[in-house]
């Protein structure tokens, strides 16, 4: 097989077929959980490649050494992974011999028994892997709404419970997401690659719950990729000064979309993701010099709530409104570590995915701090006039201008980033395993991605224009969608994969490809159930599952309060964004 290393593909779209590679490019993907010979791999099998996948990136492949025995292979710890996931990284600068040889070898051992076919298949799915940590950064603080709605959720609670809320959401995701990087590492290979986050789900917990975050995944971008054509279009509805037909509006950003979301790599959007990323920044201190010397916008708080009037600004430290409003208020803080949900996706197309804690970590400091920052400052100032968008709320026109155009730019990068990703999980789940069609990376992958992008984005404008009120709409899919992503479903997935890895520790081990462990007893009789909860960290798992109940009920909560929100935004007349002027 020819190597290919990442230095070859430097420069060049990763997800571009090779000029040599003609129609064996055009391959289908095996059905999910199922290998190219359509075996299922256990548990031992997945740990098995990824250990010599992490191996080769740090340098030191250990081939078919006596520690890469399926589940009785030396893991490193998550600290371990955590603490030798730096290194140089293999860009043409640092490539050395050393690391070239032990990817190599890595890579002739993951193609023990496959076909040319599948090998020109293990070589386009390395071709994905050019993104670096500092990809992963921009791309993380490409948020959806920037820290605009933070003010508007710290009025529903208030600065105290706003505070503390920003605080214990923040260190939970960021506990979460190592949790999702670390299990990534531990199943993830060229071989058999986690490419969305179904795929870790389906590794862990079974194809039902990978089509179940499936489903999850694509309700929350789509909506996502639709609520920011919503919140681009009351930008752009705003400096028309109502001229324009909101509906207008709103479609020119999904044809904007349909034009700019053809590119298909992440490490393109990194580029543009960095800046957008400075164009946040840049709305946040424009913004938040005019408010301190500016009125609130009484105009459009009175059109969203027209029960406020024109009286003083009122700050308090707990709000007294109904369980309701603080529900709603709790869940549009979620937005910002609403990220999770694609976390396994940036690391598929990562060089060292064992470095996507340092991108997390950067990114989840910087959007704390920010939110808090703005939130508390912006509420202080406004008060209960805070909106959902918070420049929106600011009166100097010429101002509130300036930050609708910057904003109308770093939404569509956002937006474009959500459906990239979006598009991929329906392609993954709906053209190549559903319907087994080419494979993204191949030339008719190329021509279906074209189509397709026209179409999620027009169905994107319709989730859009049929939100009754962002403010609801955006605590309601925190509700649904995000909150299972970040702190739901990573604490399943841990006590998933430690109850099935300790319950392999009586099988027979995998040694490589051709080997079929047997296993010495099934789900059935008890006695695997009672090997895979009791042994090893056994107080690990029943703590997980314990954290697992208590998001689960959280989340119930959330789904209560938020409906009513959105219930109540229709008995006030704000049925959807569909005609000439603006609802939300």
């Amino acid at each position: 097989m020819a190597f290919v290393s990442p230095a070859n593909i430097a420069g060049r779209d990763p997800l571009e077929p090779m000029a040599d590679s003609n129609e064996k490019m055009d391959f289908i993907e095996p059905s999910h959980g199922f290998a190219s010979d359509g075996h299922k791999p256990t548990i031992a099998e997945y740990m098995y490649y990824a250990k010599i996948k992490r191996d080769a990136e740090r340098g030191g492949f250990s081939g078919n050494g006596a520690d890469a025995q399926g589940t009785n292979i030396a893991r490193p710890s998550l600290w371990q992974m955590l603490r030798h996931g730096g290194g140089r990284h293999m860009t043409t600068e640092h490539l050395d011999k050393g690391l070239i040889t032990a990817m190599k070898d890595a890579h002739a051992e993951e193609t023990v028994g496959l076909s040319e076919i599948e090998v020109e298949k293990l070589n386009a799915r390395r071709m994905l892997r050019v993104a670096g940590w500092s990809t992963v950064f921009y791309l993380l603080t490409t948020d959806i709404l920037g820290p605009f709605n933070a003010p508007y959720a710290i009025s529903l609670l208030g600065l105290v419970p706003g505070v503390l809320l920003y605080f214990f959401f923040g260190i939970i995701a960021a506990t979460t997401g190592l949790i999702l990087s670390y299990l990534y590492n531990m199943l993830d290979s060229d071989r058999y690659p986690v490419r969305t986050y179904g795929d870790l789900a389906e590794r862990v917990g079974g194809t039902l719950l990978r089509h179940a975050c499936s489903i999850l995944q694509s309700i929350q971008l789509v909506v996502n990729v639709g609520i920011i054509c919503l919140s681009s279009g009351q930008s752009l509805y705003q400096v028309s000064k109502g001229k324009l037909c909101f509906s207008v509006c709103v479609v020119v950003w999904a044809l904007a979309g349909m034009i700019v979301g053809q590119i298909r790599s992440l490490r393109n959007f990194g580029i543009i993701g960095g800046f957008s990323v400075y164009l946040n920044l840049l709305i946040i201190f424009i913004s938040m010099g005019v408010v301190a010397h500016s009125l609130p916008n009484y105009a459009v708080a009175n059109a969203a709530d027209d029960t406020l009037g024109n009286g003083p600004v009122i700050v308090n430290a707990f709000n007294n409104q109904n369980l309701v409003g603080q529900v709603n208020g709790m869940f549009n803080m979620v937005f910002a570590y609403g990220g999770a949900m694609i976390f396994p996706e940036m690391m598929a197309e990562m060089r060292r995915p064992m470095d996507f804690y340092k991108g997390m970590a950067c990114a989840q400091i910087l959007i704390f701090v920010v939110y808090l920052m703005y939130g508390i400052f912006w509420y202080c100032f406004q008060g209960q006039y805070s909106q959902p968008n918070s420049f929106q709320g600011l009166s100097p026109f010429a101002w509130q201008t300036t930050c609708n155009v910057l904003n109308m730019v770093s939404g569509m990068i956002a937006a474009t980033l959500y459906g990239n990703i979006g598009i991929k999980v329906i392609y993954i789940n709906i053209v190549e395993d559903m319907f087994k069609g080419p494979s993204l990376v191949s030339r008719k992958g190329r021509i279906l991605w074209t189509f397709l992008v026209p179409v999620y984005w027009a169905l994107a404008f319709v989730v859009g224009s049929a939100v009754p009120a962002l403010g609801a709409m955006t605590g309601l899919i925190g509700a649904v969608c995000i909150f299972q992503f970040t702190y739901t479903l990573p604490p399943l997935f841990w006590f998933l994969f430690e109850l099935k890895k300790d319950a392999a520790l009586e099988d027979e081990k995998f040694t490589g490809h051709g080997s079929n462990p047997r296993a010495v007893d099934t789900w059935r009789d008890g006695s695997r159930w009672r090997r895979g909860i009791f042994t090893g960290r056994w107080y690990v798992k029943i703590f997980m599952f314990v954290i697992f109940l208590a998001a689960l009920a959280c989340a119930g909560l959330g789904l209560w309060g938020t409906g009513e929100a959105v219930k109540a935004t229709f008995l006030h007349g704000q049925a959807t964004s569909f005609g000439c002027l603006a609802n939300a």
